[in-house]
């Protein structure tokens, strides 16, 4: 049997765990628990039907991403798994310019021809706005799409991970690092203990290029700071309130129990700065609070930062290592990682087990994001 290895155990790492281990293939996740995992800090909108992106190969990953959801979800119900953050609640995209509005609702129209999970599409009023969403501002009117979805990262990893234990794959936390042996051989050190494996995949998001570097490899990733801001509302039914984007880059999340998450900053060439800053909590209270001031007297309960990973041109890079046929690595998922990534984790295993992919890897080629 072939023994798999994989580095980084995010939501892209997770459901590769859990593909190949529910296969039957030998499975070890390396993970170091970095604070700021993209994956640990977001929470995602299944939504990429209704974006202006013009990107074909980018849209077809999320595309696909979106469409998978369903059927990952019921196999981890199948497998006991009853809270894995998802949750189809339907998005509302909100404009001020009502033609904005018009023109939205036809993309999402002849988008639909070819993902008919968009569901209904429905041109609504302030009222309506208000009534989806009770702290939003008078006057905002919006389109609803019914397919879309929220996903708790952290949640939904979890249960991956929980999964792919249950299918006997083994969880070691640690930091890790490649290294070859006299004869050529790569191996897995971590924390002086030697792993070896058959296939070794890399998902280790935007710390790959520290990972890849003893390989003589110049990764091309940089690191997207994102801060997110939690509050709870009291007393409050939130269970199936939609997703709520408005124009710009702002968006509100609810999930059970009064808990809504609005986010996030972009925040370039800032390194690997960890910190909650007042700037950055000041910009997420001032956008959420202009589109919903009805989250005014809402309890404050935490600041999370994450790091999305981009590669050249913001496109995710998929494919083997050049000269090591052993190593595969995806990454480069940005801000669309909860979207694409269970999809992608779920064909890295095929690729892992030399199954044939959906994915046409030539337009995601690994050679762009190195040097």
């Amino acid at each position: 049997m072939k023994k798999h290895i994989i580095i980084g155990a995010g939501i892209l790492g997770a459901t590769t765990a859990y593909k190949l281990a529910k296969g039957g293939a030998s499975v070890t996740i390396i993970d170091r628990q970095e604070p700021g995992q993209a994956t640990q800090a977001a929470a995602g909108i299944i939504c990429p039907w209704i974006s202006q992106r013009r990107n074909k190969a980018w849209y077809a990953l999320v595309k696909a991403g979106a469409a998978y959801y369903p059927e990952l979800i019921n196999e981890l119900k199948a497998e006991g798994e009853t809270y894995t953050g998802y949750a189809q609640v339907g998005a509302l995209s909100l404009h001020s310019d009502s033609k904005k509005l018009d023109d939205l609702v036809k993309r999402a129209e002849k988008r639909k021809v070819d993902a008919p999970e968009i569901g209904e599409i429905t041109r609504m009023s302030s009222s309506d706005v208000q009534r989806l969403f009770p702290p939003l501002a008078e006057g905002l009117e919006g389109v609803h799409v019914s397919g879309a979805a929220r996903v708790d990262g952290a949640a939904l990893k979890d249960a991956l991970l929980r999964s792919a234990k249950r299918h006997g794959a083994e969880i070691v936390y640690g930091d890790a690092s490649i290294e070859l042996d006299t004869q050529g051989k790569t191996n897995i050190l971590v924390d002086e203990t030697t792993y070896e494996a058959d296939s070794i995949i890399i998902t280790a998001g935007a710390w790959a290029d520290t990972l890849l570097s003893p390989l003589g490899i110049q990764f091309k990733v940089t690191a997207q700071k994102a801060q997110i801001l939690h509050v709870d509302l009291d007393d409050q039914e939130t269970d199936e309130w939609p997703v709520v984007m408005p124009q710009g880059d702002q968006y509100l999340l609810a999930f059970p129990n009064g808990h809504i998450v609005a986010g996030s900053t972009h925040e370039d060439e800032v390194g690997f700065d960890q910190r909650v800053t007042a700037g950055g909590t000041l910009e997420l209270l001032n956008k959420a609070l202009h589109h919903a001031p009805g989250l005014t007297d809402a309890t404050v309960n935490t600041v999370k930062v994450g790091f999305r990973p981009f590669t050249p041109n913001f496109l995710p890079v998929i494919g083997k290592l050049p000269g090591y046929s052993q190593i595969l690595v995806a990454n480069g998922l940005g801000a669309s990682g909860l979207t694409m990534g269970p999809y992608i984790g779920s064909e890295l295993a095929k690729m892992a087990l030399s199954q044939e992919t959906s994915i046409d890897l030539s337009l995601y080629d690994l050679s762009l994001a190195i040097e």
